[in-house]
């Protein structure tokens, strides 16, 4: 195993808080219902379009939504890190495949821009490359963040996994024919991820026996 491929939201980051407040302060300034943290939790995993397009429910247009949207997207921008944080041991996890010599991206549905600004605050040169959405990169089940980044780190399928807390991540994973580890600490329920997955970390401890297993397969 040469490369390990992270989802970002609920799987390394912490995230759901600032995203919670970043979207009821957009659906605010045009006047619509707030939506509770375990709404908000339901709608991510999609990209922040999806986000608002979710949280803005039924009757809504495309003006309406991109509206809003860049609302949600300058305040986020100023205030994604108010609240969030690594998950406990995620550091340590990369610390201990960069002492591997192991290639550490993140492949996210997060706009670019905050993709790249949130992995440089709390991972510095930890993560090599981080990949989020722009009109070049489709938003994932799309393999093509994966694959940009196999070719970045001139890596085959073969010497790459996935890690991720979502339904989104186990398809990206198949469809990039790359194996997918679920972590059961993120925003999808426990319950549906062993239901399409047999391979789910419960913990950071669980996490790093499982690529431990992966990396002592190519030795």
């Amino acid at each position: 195993m040469k490369c390990v491929i992270f989802d970002l939201d609920g799987t390394l980051l912490y995230t759901l808080e600032d995203l919670y407040k970043a979207t009821n302060y957009a659906l605010s300034v045009f006047n619509h219902t707030p939506r509770t943290i375990d709404e908000v939790r339901n709608f991510v995993g999609n990209g922040v379009k999806k986000l608002i397009e979710r949280s803005l429910g039924e009757g809504y247009d495309e003006e309406d939504v991109e509206k809003c949207l860049l609302v949600f997207r300058e305040y986020y921008s100023k205030n994604a890190q108010k609240h969030t944080k690594p998950y406990d041991g995620i550091v340590e996890i990369l610390k201990y495949l960069n002492d591997k010599n192991i290639k550490v991206a993140v492949n996210s549905n997060k706009y670019d821009a905050a993709v790249k600004s949130l992995c440089k605050e709390y991972f510095g040169n930890l993560v090599s490359l981080a990949v989020g959405e722009t009109p070049n990169c489709p938003k994932k089940p799309s393999p093509n963040g994966v694959n940009k980044i196999l070719e970045y780190f001139n890596c085959t399928k073969s010497d790459a996994i996935y890690v991720g807390d979502s339904l989104v991540d186990i398809q990206t994973a198949r469809n990039a024919e790359i194996p997918c580890i679920s972590v059961s600490w993120g925003y999808c329920s426990e319950d549906v991820l062993h239901k399409y997955n047999n391979q789910v970390a419960h913990s950071a401890k669980d996490l790093i026996h499982m690529l431990s297993d992966f990396i002592a397969k190519d030795c």
